[in-house]
Parts: structure tokens; C-alpha cells; sequence
């Protein structure tokens, strides 16, 4: 670590958990801290590694400025005798060490993660990118957070067991009704009617309501609108939201739920310092359904909860749903989606629900005309009483169906599903599930890889809630697979 005198321990911490989050870990991997001789005796830097419970320690200046480091700089070089304090510091004393994570930055901070040697074969020189990480995707260690389940089906034949859009949508009646669009085509979008319906749906005002082309743009409307100092994504989840925050330059902490814990939310998981908190219900992969009071409690003055809701109308009732709730303190930010139920990924239809003035923000920073006529057509209509009458139909025999995906799975050996599914969806573990992926494959069935969701591994699957008739027949590829 680096440091300016005055340094608070919570800027340390928190500069310190959103590094490690960038190479998968957790503070308990920290061994130790370390810095200059001369910034040891900071009460910030003395308090955070009280608080993480391990030593600090302290190098010369002309130890740190023997150490070779990727971000040198002339500036620190020139006050303290050393090109970078975080970098060297990581290095220093570790002989064939790598470090893990480039300087990372606060207003008074900076802070880089070095790892020790590994303890069998040879040692390695310290080795580090030259320039700052921009994707996750590019690190061996890091998970794609920009692949997702449509990857799994582009070749053809596959039975389609890793997309979580329900099967035959549109229906019928919705086609008709979006077909019929097409002939207004030549007038620019018109969005008033869309965004009322949608505030009538939640009992809100229209002023709370923003359409989207997708919960995706919402993410990235997030992400370049909000000033948050403290990040926090709740995994395992839907990616797009951390990939969107890192690509407009936010540091991201992850906080991981546990399958020990079955995905739940536990009191005390985010942290408090926390002004940015983005969570999934249900939870795409894990499928868990938090209860509207577990992610109540998160909201406070002062932070910004950000819930995705983007398979909540799988759910029948929508029970544990947030986006009626206006009373909550803080911002609460719910996104919602027409894709899972309504088959609409190609159209790109979703909305934002928040306070207005956040609203207003996040309209500012949209282009012209975000919205198709069609999309706008769709969200007026799937809004509407019929619609969402039918929605509740297709949740009831979707929950049927999952309850038997779930009795099949339960049969086959080795395969374990932690928690108590809600969505569409189920995550499954069991091992080698990167072989049996392929092998799936191989007989004609596509399901969803785990390993690109942080907090998973090789070792799981997502697998889409189908027909009775399909999900034998998977079952039965499994059960011959698995022997």
C-alpha cells in the first residue's frame, strides 16, 4: 500500500476489497500488508490490518526503489525514492512472486495485490501486465463476464437447455400485435402509453418508470450515470451488471453467497460502507428467491440497491418482489425484463423503476428514441390485465415443471442442488461438469457452463426448466452419462 498522511482506514479497506475482488479472492486471503517504513506508523494503514488480523510491515525507500514494477512513477519517485509504493511493496520479499492486481487507486490511497511463490516446482520472476486490466475475461483466473447462455446454442440440432426464455413465445396474439406496428413505422417512437401502462402495472406514478431497450441498457445507464465510492455486486449473478460498472470505471467488491448457505443472503454480508449494492431475485444461476425483507433491510439513506428482477414474473404471485415497494429509505433501483416470459430477446424491451428524480438522470444520459415502436407496443401490451393474467399461468406450470426436473435430478448420483430453486432455471453441481457439458452436447443437449459466474466453478451447470417430455429425455442422456 501507498498512502497520504490522514489516510481513514475505511478508504484502506476499501480500497483493499475492491482489489482482491478484481483477482477473485477474499480478504482472508491476505497474508499481510505492507508499505514504506515511514507510512507504518499511519493510524489508517495500522487500523486496516488490525482489522483484516495481520501484521504491516514496512520496507526502506531504497528497498521498494530496487524492486522492478510495471507502473512506475516519476512524480512518487521523486517524493518518496521509490517508483510506486503499492507495487513495490507487493513485490518486495516475495521472491518469484507475481503480482495479481496493478496499482489500483482512492483519493488517498493506492493499492496493489502481490501473491507468494507457489510452493512446489520452480519459482517464477514477478510478473505483471504492462497496462491496466481492462476486461475480466483476458485473466486465466477471472471468469467471462460477457459470455452468456446464447453462446451455448449457435450450433444447430441442440435441444436448448441453456437460454431461460420460455419455449413457443411470442404467442400468438402477441406476434399479431407486434406485426401490426409495422405499418406506423415511419413515425419516431411515442413512448407515453408504454410508460403508463407500465406504472399501472406497479401502482406507480409514470415519472418512476423508465423504458429501456433491455434490462441490459439499464445496466450500462447504471453504471455511467451513478457516482458510487463503494461498489458491491452479490454473487453468483447475472454478469452484465459488473462487466458494465468495471467498463465505465468503477472498482467492483464482490461479496459471493455460499452453496453451503444455499445462495441466501446472510445478515452483515454487504458491507455497511457499501453506497452502490447490486443483488438478483430470483438469481440468475442460482435460482434463489430472497425474501423481500432480507433485501429491504439493505436499503439505507445514502446507498443505492439495485435489484434485478428479471425473472421475478416466473415466480408465481411475483411473491418477494420489490417493485411496488416506494417506501423503503434510500434509492431503490428495480430492473425489470419482458424477454424470460414473452420470448421478446430480439425485440430489447425492459424498464427501470426508481425514485423520479434518478429517473430523470438516467433518461438524460439515453439517446434519442431508445425504444422501438414495436418494443413500446410490446410493453403496453404485456402490462395489460390479460397479459399478466396469462404470465401467472405460465409461472404455475413452469413451477410444475421444475418440480419434476428437480425429483429427476435428485435420482441421479452425485448431482446436488444447493437451496430451494424459485425461477426458471436450476444450478446444479457435480463433478466434472465441464466434461459432461461436452458430452451433453455431444447427445444433442446444450446447458449453461457455471464457471463463468464468480463465486462457481467447473463443477456446475445451469440447466433451463422445460416440458415434462424434454426433460426426460435430458434426464435420460444424464443418467447415461453419469453411468
Amino acid at each position: 500500500m501507498g498512502a497520504r498522511r490522514g489516510v481513514t482506514a475505511d478508504e484502506v479497506l476499501r480500497l483493499i476489497r475492491a482489489s482482491l475482488a478484481e483477482a477473485g479472492l477474499a480478504t482472508d486471503a491476505v497474508l499481510r500488508l505492507a508499505s514504506l517504513d515511514e507510512r507504518t506508523g499511519e493510524p489508517g494503514l495500522r487500523r486496516a490490518a488490525e482489522a483484516l488480523g495481520v501484521p504491516l510491515l514496512g520496507h526502506p525507500a531504497a528497498a521498494l526503489a530496487a524492486v522492478r514494477v510495471p507502473g512506475p512513477s516519476t512524480l512518487v519517485l521523486d517524493r518518496v525514492g521509490t517508483p510506486s509504493v503499492a507495487e513495490a511493496a507487493a513485490l518486495a520479499g516475495l521472491p518469484g512472486g507475481e503480482l495479481l492486481v496493478p496499482k489500483r487507486k482512492s483519493a488517498m490511497a493506492t493499492v496493489a495485490v502481490g501473491r507468494t511463490a507457489p510452493t512446489t516446482g520452480e519459482t517464477r520472476p514477478h510478473t505483471c501486465r504492462s497496462s491496466p486490466v481492462t476486461t475480466m475475461a483476458d485473466r486465466p483466473s477471472e471468469p467471462d463476464l460477457r459470455h452468456h447462455g446464447d453462446a451455448e446454442v449457435r450450433a444447430p440440432g441442440l435441444v436448448d437447455l441453456a437460454v431461460n426464455v420460455r419455449t413457443g413465445t411470442p404467442p400468438a396474439w402477441l406476434r399479431e400485435h407486434l406485426a401490426a406496428t409495422i405499418a406506423g413505422l415511419a413515425a419516431y417512437p411515442e413512448p407515453g402509453r408504454a410508460r403508463t401502462a407500465v406504472a399501472a402495472r406497479h401502482r406507480r406514478p409514470a415519472d418512476e418508470v423508465l423504458l429501456t431497450a433491455g434490462a441490459a441498457e439499464a445496466f450500462v445507464l447504471l453504471a455511467r450515470t451513478l457516482t458510487p465510492r463503494h461498489v458491491v455486486v452479490v454473487h453468483p449473478q447475472f454478469t452484465e451488471p459488473e462487466a458494465a460498472l468495471r467498463d465505465a470505471g468503477h472498482q467492483v467488491e464482490r461479496v459471493v453467497l455460499t452453496p453451503e448457505n444455499g445462495f441466501r443472503l446472510t445478515p452483515g454480508a454487504v458491507p455497511e460502507s457499501a453506497d452502490l449494492v447490486v443483488v438478483g431475485n430470483p438469481t440468475n444461476p442460482t435460482s434463489v428467491l430472497h425474501p423481500a425483507g432480507a433485501l429491504g433491510a439493505l436499503a439505507r439513506p445514502g446507498r443505492t440497491l439495485v435489484v434485478d428482477e428479471a425473472f421475478i414474473d416466473t415466480v408465481p404471485g411475483e411473491r418477494e418482489s420489490l417493485a411496488s415497494v416506494r417506501d423503503l429509505p434510500g434509492r431503490v433501483v428495480v430492473l425489470r425484463s419482458l424477454t424470460k416470459t414473452w420470448g421478446l430477446a430480439g425485440l430489447r424491451i425492459g424498464y427501470v423503476l426508481a425514485p423520479a428524480p434518478l429517473i430523470a438522470e438516467l433518461a438524460a444520459a439515453q439517446p434519442l428514441w431508445p425504444v422501438s415502436t414495436p418494443a413500446l407496443a410490446a410493453a403496453e401490451a404485456c402490462s395489460a390485465p390479460e397479459a399478466l393474467a396469462e404470465a401467472e399461468r405460465a409461472a404455475a406450470v413452469g413451477a410444475g415443471q421444475r418440480a419434476h426436473l428437480l425429483s429427476g435430478l435428485a435420482a441421479l448420483p452425485g448431482v446436488r442442488v444447493h437451496g430451494e430453486p424459485a425461477a426458471s432455471f436450476v444450478l446444479v453441481e457435480l463433478p466434472d461438469a465441464a466434461r459432461v457439458r461436452e458430452r451433453l452436447r455431444e447427445a444433442g443437449f446444450a446447458v449453461r457452463r457455471g464457471d463463468t459466474f464468480p463465486g462457481l466453478g467447473t463443477d456446475w451447470l445451469r440447466i433451463a426448466v422445460r416440458d415434462e417430455e424434454t426433460t426426460d429425455r435430458f434426464l435420460a442422456a444424464l443418467a447415461a452419462l453419469l453411468g
